[in-house]
Parts: structure tokens; sequence; C-alpha cells
């Protein structure tokens, strides 16, 4: 009789446990699931699930992700999937996209800046729209364009910037429209430009004329944190009203559609804009762009050792430098 009482026991216990942890289990994918600013879901957010990516699974989803620079017949080729007669950009120069530049490890997308001198780089020289003409030589980067579209929702990210002088860069683009979430630079290698390790640069560009990709509205602020020393989780509530910005669930800043507008007026008095202008393009369907990028104006980093400046001891000799997301999700309302 004992032996049965006890059995019985055992059983009632293991039965309630296996509930308990189903339970800790599917709160915890509830908690998962929700913007790290809104863990009550106060906004009333529904997971997109076609844009979000855990990037936990073996390849690399490429229904929802444009790899730029996929290598064919030894040489990186440049045409996009969805716009096959649109000019694909290589990067910025003198980095140059390649689609070799990444890995998926431990449920991570690690996005690689290398040094790589003997890359079949383009012999193209393209003057861009901002900054001097440079050859494409020795850096490459990687650039992954998000293949589906959404207009408004809550955008977030979780990344760990690289420790390099290379910008760690999670954007969109949209009809005319270039949404900057954010361009970290993680390791400077100019002591006079030490700010930018903890610059956070966010834009709203608008790519008709007479602004021609000139930001209608920009911030440029100290984080309080070297970027590229953690992990940090980056959320941009966005909607026809305005946008908030958030960093590790807290809101660090925001701006009314109004006030972008009245930035604009105010700062590119020079393009002499119209009266009825408004500066507020963040209007249309955007899709996501995941890359890292040389910024000639802070550094061109002129050696493997210079590109490697901040890495760990042990991992100098590589030539490799890590952008690390561990997740990127979009919600929606309703």
């Amino acid at each position: 009789m004992l032996n049965k009482v006890i059995a019985l026991v055992v059983i009632i216990f293991v039965t309630f446990n296996c509930k308990s942890q189903d339970v800790t289990k599917v709160e915890h994918q509830h908690q998962k699931v929700l913007p790290f600013s809104d863990q009550d879901n106060n906004g009333g957010w529904v997971l997109n699930k076609e844009v979000s990516d855990e990037f936990d699974a073996e390849t690399i989803d490429e229904n929802r992700w444009y790899i730029v620079g996929k290598f064919k017949n030894g040489k990186p080729f440049y045409k996009h999937p969805d716009k096959p007669n649109k000019k694909v950009w290589k990067g910025r120069a003198p980095s140059q996209f390649s689609g070799r530049n990444y890995r998926l490890e431990n449920g991570k997308l690690i996005l690689e800046a290398r040094w790589e001198p003997d890359f079949p780089f383009s012999d193209e020289i393209r003057k861009p729209v901002f900054g001097e003409a440079l050859p494409y030589e020795n850096i490459t980067t990687p650039c992954f364009i998000g293949r589906k579209y959404f207009k408004y929702g809550y955008i977030e990210i979780k990344s760990k910037a690289a420790d390099a002088p290379v910008t760690s860069g999670f954007w969109s683009m949209g009809e005319r429209l270039e949404f900057d979430f954010f361009e970290t630079y993680g390791g400077t290698i100019n002591p006079k430009k030490k700010h930018l390790d903890n610059q956070l640069w966010w834009s709203i560009r608008d790519w008709n004329k007479p602004m021609t990709g000139k930001p209608a509205y920009t911030e440029k602020k100290d984080v309080g944190f070297r970027i590229a020393d953690d992990w940090h989780i980056w959320g941009v509530e966005w909607d026809e009203k305005g946008v908030k910005y958030y960093i590790d669930g807290k809101l660090f800043s925001q701006v009314t559609a109004e006030e972008v507008t009245a930035w604009a007026k105010e700062n590119r008095k020079n393009l002499n804009l119209p009266e009825d202008y408004n500066g507020y393009v963040a209007t249309r369907p955007i899709s996501i762009w995941l890359d890292m990028e040389i910024f000639p104006w802070h550094d061109i980093p002129k050696s493997k050792a210079e590109l490697e400046t901040h890495s760990p001891e042990g991992a100098k000799e590589d030539g490799v430098v890590d952008f690390q997301v561990e997740y990127l999700r979009v919600w929606q309302k309703k």
C-alpha cells in the first residue's frame, strides 16, 4: 500500500513538474516574441513572421533575404532576384560586398568584414552621392537585403557591433526613401574620433529632388556606453505620427512627423524647399538592410592589423571582424 502511495505521489509530482515546465516554456516564448520595451503588449503588437528572422536555421532563407555578391563562375554576382533590371550597389568603396562574408553560428547571424586583398574586386570607380570616388580594394563586407516589404510597426534587433573601424549597419530602403535605424562605428582607429564608438546615428533620408538623399531628419547622440563592448537591443516604433527610439527597452529619443518637417526646413534652407514641403517621407513600405561598410570620412583601414586593432589577442591574424545579430523582429498592429 505504501509503495502505491509513493508511486502515486511521484506520478503527480512528475506530471505537475512537466506541466509547470511547459507553462514556463510557453510563458518564455510569449515573452520572447514581444517588443523588449513592451512586455505587457500594451501596443497590441502582432509579430510579422515574413519579415522577422531568428537566424536559428541551418541556412539563410533566401526567399526572405537577398545576399548581395554571391559567387558565380568564380566572381561575385550582383543581380537582385526581384529587380533584375535595377543596378545593384556593390558597397561603399574601398569595401565591396561579398556573398561569402557571413556564417550562422549558435543561433546567430555573424556578418563579417574581411581583409581580403586577393578578392576579385570590381574595376568600377563611381562617384558616390556622398564622399569621394575610390577604388574597391582590400576589404570585403556583407550585405543582406530583405525581400519582404512592410509599412509601420515596431522594429527590433538584438546585436553586437563589430569592434573595428567599420560600420555595423541596420537600415532600410523604400520608394525614394532611406530610413537608417543605426550605422554604428564600433571601434575607430582615429584618436580624434573616439566619440564615434559611443555614438548612435540614425536618419530619415529623402531621395526625391532637391534633397537627393540628404537627411530630412537626423540625430547623432552619445548613448552613454561603448557600443561594441556588449550586446544591445535596439527598437524603433514607427507610424504615421513619428518615430520613437528605444535602447535596451528604454525610450532614448522620439520625434513627431511635424518636428521632422520643421528640422528639414531649418537645416536645408540652401535647397529652397517649397513652402508645403513635408519632410516626414517615412510613410512608404520599406525592406530591411543588414550590412557593414567603410566610412572613408571616419577611417580607412590600410592593413589587416589596422582592421583588427581592437580584436582580442589570439584573433588578430584571421583578418575577420564580426557584426553579430541574434534576431531581427518586426511587429505590426492587428
